[in-house]
């Protein structure tokens, strides 16, 4: 790390900047050795594409001559490489930009999986994790107590990945 202008002192050093996987969710972490200033950082993510977006952010510690160890976690990224960057931003507005060295791959679950929906109760609409390892067709129908086909969630073409489903039961009868 270097300062330009002679002796002036980098708002914030980073010691380390390091990511973990597990399924679709991405985990940064990464720690100061020293803060000047800090109000916090913006986590930025872009796919091969090069275009950047915000996906979250975190406070800063102020200004400190002690390390500080951050985490923010990503959860629900499609399958693929992803860059990761911190965008710290001082109190009075300035900013730089400390990049993740490497790209980050989520792959593709190694095995189909539908997860139990959330929140659970739910009034009126609900959210339903899927994953599946091999591109294919998926129908996810919702049958009520008779049998009755109530309604269809998906039924399309779906590549190997992570998925989320909305359920809206507001059209239902209570109790359905």
């Amino acid at each position: 790390d270097f300062g330009i202008g002679g002796s002036e002192a980098l708002p914030v050093e980073l010691s380390s900047f390091v990511s973990t996987i597990s399924g679709n969710s991405v985990t940064l972490n990464w720690t100061t050795a020293s803060e000047i200033n800090n109000s916090g950082f913006d986590i930025e993510r872009s796919s091969v594409s090069g275009v950047w977006s915000k996906v979250g952010s975190v406070s800063g510690n102020g200004t400190s001559a002690t390390p500080h160890s951050y985490t923010f976690t990503e959860r629900n990224v499609a399958s693929g490489s992803h860059n990761y960057r911190l965008k710290q931003i001082d109190f009075n507005g300035n900013f730089e930009y400390h990049n993740l060295s490497g790209e980050v791959n989520v792959g593709v679950p190694s095995e189909y999986a539908m997860s139990q929906n959330y929140p659970n109760p739910f009034n009126p609409s609900t959210k339903i994790d899927y994953d599946i390892p091999t591109d294919g067709n998926v129908a996810i129908i919702l049958y009520d107590m008779s049998g009755r086909e109530v309604s269809k969630l998906v039924n399309e073409f779906k590549p190997a990945g992570y998925y989320t489903v909305n359920f809206n039961a507001s059209n239902l009868s209570s109790g359905m």
